[in-house]
């Protein structure tokens, strides 16, 4: 790839203190887990897109705020990179192919980051007096109904000076004696007021919730609790097939595709889940919408039709999806749950299926397992959005599903179970198809009075038994277990810990929470500190403490990648340093430290409340209620973290944390719990320098003793680190201002010093030094910022020289960490003080760092401090040099063991030319490199007017422009080896003979395909790579030239016409054009060679359009099985080149219109999106970008006819001599076995050389669209 991002200054990251450890299941994979209070350490993570160091929680509060990941909201379907599995937002076939991996959207959204200083994402009071009212307050709080809520935050930061009064850790007052404390640690935690449940009397179960979060939209998703989980030894995959037959088959769903409304669904374990968003109302009648969505869900999941042609079409579509998912993370996946939960279904039960059940099932067993399962009592329907009256919802939802499961028959029927007879439900068997597990002697209201049929819902999830993980002897231990593959790069080594989950109820639970939280919080700085500045065995080490909802536990995971050669001392530094944590505990500062970020973190969610996302509020609340855990709202979680913190004490902190890590401090001692599984991902071959690829052996017994040598290790205490409380002492600021005189100079083409467009709210500044800035207050986000500095250059300025060099200058600047006379973990601790998360990037054009903090207690001045440091003091090392280059040395040998990365590379190649600027360094280029290269390759980009800086948050005008003139305009203008970035030229390949068309064959024990399909395309500003201005061609164009769309001419008059000429002139013409047009290729691919010919599950249509480079492509992505790529990859053809005699309709572009906007009008609330908006907004290099790109989006998209989208169309270079191709193949059979790579080729896109590892893709099944 050509973009690389590195963690500097890696610090921790948070999800609100608030969450139990859950909404960690399904996601537990590198890729997928949406890991709660892990500590995850990556010295030299292999993989570039975001990894950072970081402490994760799961919160009772879903969040999209200021430190959640951003989610990918300009594609069509939501998708996941192959590569590495992280969500990924670029469309450049460099950065990997996208698709999600789970069934489920981005759920990003909930985690928070706290502290991180820079990520690598090459590729996102209270006193004694306020604790006893406080305590006295909640003890007599009226408890609610128990259940999850909107999100909650909590915390404030401690007052001045009761951080220097806290490390006596005694914070109890006097007067509340152990009897009070212990009343008041098991009161209930109060529920969110505004969350309305309900139940029907044929048992459905709805949930609504009012959130003004996206305004005038809603999301309505339906949950049948049933899932792999249920199915008998004969219908391994039957819930995913009636989940697509059920959906796909909907005609009513069908109608709502004109409304702006989007749709989807999953199946898990232990649940099937239909999703519609939708808009309240329709456009232009403003008809109510949530009936038509109400009587889509009711269809789609009680009355589906299965028609034979469905079924078999589905048949065919998940047949195809099966191959696709069985990569060799998949794999990795399936062999840890089987482990895991070797005693139960979990270990076997997988939602996607087994292929030769698939292929049998006819109609009639498919709709019986639809008749034992899927009936209102046992499913719950959630609504959460823009509600202004509940009670037409509750009416809706009567009206629609009122009369569902109730049937008119005299049945005998047995007392409904209670809590404990729910559980028994499990253990008796299953009732034959169409009978309900329970029966209810409720009557009805009906005249005739019979006996009505209820069926109970499943009360527990996932019905199956555990192993606990208990103390035992070493001849109850399972013995390790190594899964070994070929296409496994590195080793990683998984200890599985299995334990009940905690119910989050009581504010003695949340106050264990807080606990854990902070205790865990310091083992990653344990191992950040003792190893991040030196060469560390191992390739990262993550500890992973999280309850699954899906799974039905809570477990705790050490995870352990490293280089196989170093795997021994990697295992035995990891369980080293937990054992030390374990014996010796935190100390006073780190007590102090994280307790404190962790209530200024959930301060900030508090004044969040009303800027949560509906989507992520409505996946939160479904989560919390698989796991039982009370929700509060942000304003209840602020006062009862408040309150159960102070109770805190260092004794209790070390104990509860001590016992999550027994099984690993203590392993082999009769006290300890036993693991409930080890086991070992490793490769089969490892490269050895000088000799090659080599056989990798190990064996459980190897695994057990260096397991044993990290216990009998020597180990000390921790000792305390000093940590700064500012980068740049005032009388270092004061002295840099008399020297440099910063001020505001006139903006070029202005006159004028500072512009401020008050329909948008931006402004933009010119400091002196050249540095351009531009900023926009926003409220949407609560005393929260983000910023940007963006550097032109990035990797096109390479040299043919000087291969590399950026993207190895940008990790090994993220490697070092350190800036001025600061050392790295005092930079790191300084960014957990402030709360700021910091990611360095490379991309193909630019460098760019990216900032995001509060503005509570300085947060903006020490984000501006961190940033000044960073372009005037930044510290370059050997090591961190060395770290660097072995770090993409890895990623080049790992591409064989890639089918996507070695395919998408092959293509790469052919049509750039072999331009090595685009994909990886290749090891000759990096053997030539040397610390002084890769400096001068990335400080050589830091001239004053070559950068950008943008910030938006909650901050006011004097508030923003002295830190823009304090540590911006301080900045030197250019550093000493600096000088403006060039560019060799970038050319496309001339057509040549053997290279349009390439394969690649790969030796796998399993079949799968996929491919590649791209060609050139202009940049977002209408330039090509042959130097043409197309707007020079367009604006000689009449309106409707070519003769297309006679109708929509007549259309086009007076104002029409004239609103349409100025599109064509508008510098953004391309950009929105080619938007719409990527959203009706994806419509069409998906219809036709997906749904229509049943060739593959997966194909989209992406568009990477440059701003600072002259050019753009396009890229088709298609998975298959080898029998039918070739088909799909020329139907895929046939599709691109086909708009001329399948001339797009005007429904295609109102649907287009409408999904990109609702899109950009999501988004808006969102400081992220903004910043994305003022990207280039002054650079020289992108001329054409001005505010009405900005202001005026919104009408260049509704102004954009069918003739306009030919027009960007016809700019595709989509013929036979211009379109490259490459097909992957790997199997058993494969034609051919990759190669190791020559010198003179590189990888393409975002690599991993750490396979990702962990349980999650296993767990669900992908979206069904």
């Amino acid at each position: 790839m050509a973009s690389s991002s590195s963690s500097i200054f890696t610090g921790v990251k948070f999800s609100p203190i608030l969450a139990p450890f859950n909404s960690g299941d399904s996601r537990r994979s590198r890729y997928l887990k949406d890991s709660r209070n892990k500590v995850r350490f990556n010295p030299s993570s292999p993989r570039l897109t975001p990894h950072r160091v970081r402490v994760e929680a799961p919160s009772l509060i879903p969040y999209n705020g200021l430190w959640a990941a951003q989610p990918n909201s300009h594609k069509g379907r939501l998708k996941r990179n192959i590569v590495s599995g992280k969500e990924a937002t670029g469309i450049s076939l460099s950065q990997g192919r996208n698709f999600c991996l789970t069934c489920k959207r981005n759920q990003a959204g909930i985690r928070r980051a706290l502290p991180s200083a820079f990520v690598d994402r090459t590729a996102f009071s209270l006193s004694r007096s306020s604790l006893t009212s406080s305590l006295r307050k909640h003890s007599q709080i009226v408890n609610a109904t128990l259940g999850p809520d909107e999100p909650h935050a909590a915390g404030t930061a401690w007052p001045d000076g009761i951080v220097a009064e806290r490390q006596d850790l005694d914070l109890l007052p006097p007067e509340i004696d152990s009897a009070e404390l212990e009343a008041f640690l098991g009161c209930e935690l109060p529920s969110h007021p505004k969350l309305h449940r309900g139940q029907l009397k044929n048992g459905l179960r709805y949930l609504i919730l009012p959130n003004k979060v996206p305004p005038n939209r809603f999301e309505a998703h339906m949950e049948v609790h049933v899932g792999s989980i249920d199915e008998e030894e004969d219908e391994q995959g039957i819930a995913h097939m009636i989940e697509h037959v059920a959906f796909l088959g909907s005609k009513k769903r069908e109608k709502l595709l004109g409304t702006g409304a989007r749709s989807n669904a999953y199946t898990d374990f232990h649940h099937t889940v239909f999703h519609i968003h939708s808009p309240t109302h329709t456009k232009d009648s403003e008809d109510d919408l949530f009936p038509s969505v109400l009587d889509a869900l009711n269809e789609i999941a009680f009355h589906p039709k299965f028609l034979s042609s469905r079924v078999e079409k589905e048949r065919r579509a998940i047949l195809s999806e099966l191959q696709m998912m069985n990569t060799i993370e998949y794999r990795v996946d399936c062999q840890l749950l089987q482990h895991l939960h070797s005693e139960n279904k979990l270990g076997r039960r997988f939602p996607i299926g087994l292929e030769e059940q698939i292929k049998k099932w006819d109609v009639d067993k498919i709709r019986k397992f639809h008749e034992r399962w899927y009936f209102p009592a046992n499913a719950t329907l959630y609504i959460v959005g823009d509600i202004d009256n509940i009670p037409r919802i509750v009416h809706n939802i009567e009206a629609v599903f009122g009369k569902n499961g109730l049937d008119n028959e005299s049945t005998p029927s047995s007392p409904s179970p209670g809590a404990f007879g729910a559980m028994a439900n499990f253990l008796v068997p299953k009732l034959p198809a169409g009978l309900g597990g329970t029966f209810s002697n409720e009557k009805t209201n009906t005249a005739d009075q019979s006996k009505m049929i209820k069926r109970e819902r499943h009360a527990i999830r996932p019905p199956v038994e555990h192993n606990w993980s208990l103390p035992g002897t070493s001849v109850d231990l399972k013995p390790p277990q190594i899964f070994k593959h070929e296409l496994l790069q590195n080793f990683a080594i998984n200890m599985f810990c299995k334990i009940p989950v905690s119910k989050v109820q009581t504010f003695g639970d949340l106050r264990n929470v807080l606990m854990k939280r902070i205790f865990l919080s310091a083992l990653h700085f344990r191992i950040n500190t003792r190893y991040k500045s030196s060469n560390p065995p191992f390739t990262s080490v993550e500890l992973d403490h999280s309850d699954s909802g899906r799974e039905g536990c809570t477990v705790t995971t050490l995870t352990v990648t490293a280089e196989p050669q170093n795997w021994q001392n990697a295992v035995k530094v990891a369980v080293q340093e937990v054992r030390r944590l374990k014996e010796f505990g935190v100390t006073r500062g780190e007590l102090t430290r994280y307790m404190d970020a962790l209530l200024k973190d959930s301060e900030h969610l508090a004044a969040m409340i009303d800027n949560v996302s509906s989507v992520d509020n409505l996946d939160f609340i479904m989560e919390s209620d698989a796991l039982s855990h009370t929700v509060m709202d942000q304003t209840q979680g602020h006062e009862t973290l408040v309150a159960v913190a102070g109770t805190v004490t260092l004794e209790e902190v070390n104990t509860v944390g001590a016992k999550v890590l027994e099984f690993i401090s203590d392993f082999g001692r009769p006290t300890a719990p036993l693991p409930a599984a080890i086991v070992a991902c490793v490769p089969t071959k490892v490269h050895v320098d000088g000799v090659g690829e080599s056989d990798f052996n190990i064996s459980p017994d190897e695994i057990i003793e260096s397991v044993k040598s990290g216990l009998l290790a020597p180990i000390e205490a921790e000792p305390e680190l000093e940590v700064p409380k500012e980068l740049i002492s005032q009388s270092q600021l004061k002295e840099l201002t008399l020297q440099r005189n910063p001020c505001f100079v006139p903006i070029p083409g202005s006159g004028l010093t500072k512009l401020h467009d008050k329909e948008t709210g931006i402004t933009q500044l010119r400091l002196s030094n050249g540095i351009a800035v531009n900023y926009k207050k926003s409220t949407t986000e609560s005393r929260a910022g983000v910023m940007r500095l963006i550097v032109g250059g990035g990797r096109a300025a390479e040299t043919s020289d000087s291969k590399g060099a950026v993207v190895v200058g940008v990790r090994t600047l993220s490697e070092g960490g350190r800036v001025g006379d600061f050392s790295r973990e005092q930079v790191e601790l300084f960014c957990v003080n402030h709360l700021i998360n910091c990611s360095l990037e490379s991309t193909e054009e630019f460098i760019a760092m990216e900032f995001r903090f509060t503005l509570r207690d300085n947060g903006m001045q020490a984000a501006f401090q961190l940033l000044h440091m960073v372009l005037e003091r930044s510290v370059w090392l050997e090591d961190a040099f060395d770290r660097a280059r072995q770090l993409y040395l890895s990623y080049f040998r790992s591409i064989p063991k890639s089918l996507e990365r070695a395919t998408a590379h092959k293509l790469m190649i052919a049509m750039l030319n072999g331009d090595e600027r685009f994909v990886e360094p290749t090891p000759k280029s990096l053997q030539s490199l040397n610390l002084e290269s890769v400096k001068d390759a990335v400080m050589s980009h830091f001239v004053g007017d070559n950068m950008e800086v943008s910030i938006v948050g909650d901050f006011s005008e004097e508030e923003i422009e002295r830190c823009i003139l304090d540590y911006l305009g301080t900045v030197k203008a250019s550093h000493d080896s600096a000088k403006p970035p060039g560019s060799e030229p970038i050319l496309f390949r001339q057509p040549t003979a053997g290279l349009q068309f390439q394969q690649v064959f790969l030796k796998d024990t399993d079949e799968r395909a996929c491919a590649y399909i791209a060609g050139p395309a202009p940049n977002r500003w209408g330039f090509t790579v042959d130097g043409d201005d197309l707007f020079q061609s367009v604006s000689k164009l009449p309106v409707a030239h070519d003769g297309l769309l006679k109708s929509e001419e007549q259309l086009l008059e007076g104002g029409d016409r004239e609103l349409q000429k100025k599109l064509r002139a508008h510098p953004l013409f391309f950009g929105v054009t080619m938007g719409l047009l990527a959203e009706i290729i994806n419509s069409r691919l998906f219809t036709t060679v997906r749904d229509s010919l049943g060739l593959t599950y997966d194909v989209s249509f992406e568009l990477n359009l440059f701003d600072r480079l002259n050019l753009g492509w396009y890229v088709i992505s298609v998975t298959s099985t080898p029998g039918k790529v070739y088909k799909a990859v020329d139907a895929c053809k046939s599709v691109l080149r086909g708009l001329h005699s399948n001339q797009i309709a005007p429904r295609e572009l109102d649907r287009a219109k409408r999904t990109l906007l609702m899109r950009h009008e999501a988004e808006l609330k969102s400081n992220a999106y903004w910043l994305n908006l003022l990207a280039h907004l002054q650079a020289s290099s992108v001329p054409r970008k001005e505010l009405s790109c900005i202001k005026e989006l919104v009408s260049l998209y509704e102004a954009a006819s069918i003739e306009d989208i030919y027009l960007a169309y016809n700019q595709l270079r989509v013929d036979e001599d211009s379109l490259y191709s490459c097909i992957g193949i790997a199997g058993a059979q494969a034609g051919e076995e990759i190669t190791v790579l020559s010198e003179e080729e590189e990888p393409e896109d975002v690599f991993s050389g750490v396979v990702p590892v962990g349980r999650g893709s296993s767990m669900t099944t992908r979206p069904t669209t």
